[in-house]
């Protein structure tokens, strides 16, 4: 599979072309499993189009979608920079690259906001970012689960989004989850538009 090839609409989105070569770094760091898992095991958290074979794949590539679309109305883009844009997609692509863990556990990690936001820090000289803007795509990396903060024994485990671009990214999760929006793809796993 050329990961690149997969991805060509993707990181035609982004403006910046060395964003657009960072997030092609990082989907060459993400495991396997990233490009094959459903995006929920039980169907209950997602719409058909995120389960099965690439589910997982196709969910990410629809929350960036929803957020590249939203950030081209000028009610809502204006608020942003160029850079904050293209991080945030960036960011919205790869928020559940370790859903599983760095090596392919059975369940999801509750915890996995936090392994990606923390990949993306560590290893942000390989992937071509600057210190500071790793450290904003892990910042709304770590909130993107919004208000579901707590783990399956209660304990919390998450934060909250606080900030506009954490809200942001957390907003365009949550619609790409919501199973009354449909978001076509074709056999290739693209967004059919």
């Amino acid at each position: 599979m050329d990961r690149e090839e997969l991805f060509l609409d993707e990181l035609e989105l982004i403006k910046n072309e060395d964003i657009s070569d960072a997030l092609l770094n990082i989907i060459n760091m993400l495991p396997e499993y990233w490009f094959h898992e459903a995006a929920s095991s039980t169907g209950k958290y997602h719409p058909e189009y995120a389960l099965g074979d690439g589910g997982l794949l196709r969910h990410s590539k629809a929350a960036m979608r929803i957020g590249y679309e939203l950030l081209s109305d000028p009610c809502i883009g204006d608020k942003y920079s160029a850079r904050e844009k293209d991080l945030m997609l960036l960011a919205l692509l790869v928020h559940d690259g370790l859903k599983l863990g760095e090596k392919q556990e059975k369940y999801t990690r509750f915890d996995h906001p936090i392994l990606m936001a923390n990949f993306v820090v560590e290893h942000y000289e390989e992937i071509g970012l600057s210190k500071k803007e790793a450290l904003f795509v892990g910042d709304v990396i770590k909130t993107h689960m919004g208000p579901w903060t707590t783990d399956y024994n209660g304990n919390e485990v998450l934060e909250k989004p606080k900030t506009k671009y954490q809200n942001f990214v957390h907003m365009c999760d949550y619609l790409a989850s919501r199973k009354c929006l449909l978001v076509p793809f074709d056999e290739n796993n693209n967004i059919s538009v």
